[in-house]
């Protein structure tokens, strides 16, 4: 009994039970996650439109400005870019300076639940540090989107914080279908439609 009480259980709706804090892959489920990110907001909510930007539709916007980047990408890289932010379906979607304040173990939780989800759909347990970069250069590019066409920013206080991106918003196919909220079906469905469109 001291053992379960010293787990972090959650118990999904595929019918899986996620031990948050020591994760196997295992434990799971495109399903879950799709269910979990599509209803998950980004910028806490704080965003315009008739539905919150969630973190699926985030997902896949970052999936497509990474392909604009590495248009010869692999579909294990692919699927590493998409499922970037996969833990936030337990984890929720913290701003990244209360990351910050919150120190070290946050961050070491957040790597152990991504490399399970990683290893779950037989991809690398980490990406290679090339690799890193070019899903952080393609997240920090679908903020500043976000931040100027959903959450308010001025283009200049966007520049500021996340750089100026460097393949324009016309340059990414379908990209005013991809900044628009979606309703919580459809973020599932994209995510699930994305990932299907290039799994392994």
């Amino acid at each position: 009994m001291a053992r379960l009480s010293a787990r972090a259980w959650q118990r999904m709706l595929s019918g899986r039970r996620l031990d948050i804090l020591d994760p196997s892959p295992m434990d799971v489920e495109l399903s879950d996650i799709a269910h979990g990110l599509a209803r998950v907001a980004r910028w806490n909510g704080q965003t315009q439109g008739d539905y919150p930007f969630s973190v699926a539709q985030h997902s896949v916007l970052v999936l497509e400005l990474f392909r604009a980047h590495q248009p010869d990408s692999d579909p294990i890289s692919q699927l590493q870019a998409l499922l970037h932010d996969a833990p936030e379906y337990v984890m929720g979607d913290i701003i990244s300076p209360f990351k910050a304040a919150m120190g070290g173990n946050y961050k070491d939780v957040e790597n152990r639940l991504l490399s399970a989800i990683y290893l779950r759909f037989s991809l690398p347990a980490a990406p290679s540090a090339t690799l890193s970069r070019q899903i952080k250069k393609a997240d920090r590019e679908a903020a500043y989107f976000e931040a100027l066409h959903l959450a308010g920013f001025a283009e200049s206080e966007a520049r500021k914080f996340f750089g100026e991106p460097s393949v324009p918003a016309f340059d990414v196919e379908q990209f005013d279908r991809l900044i628009r909220p979606w309703p919580t079906r459809e973020a599932h469905d994209r995510f699930i439609a994305s990932f299907e469109a290039i799994a392994i």
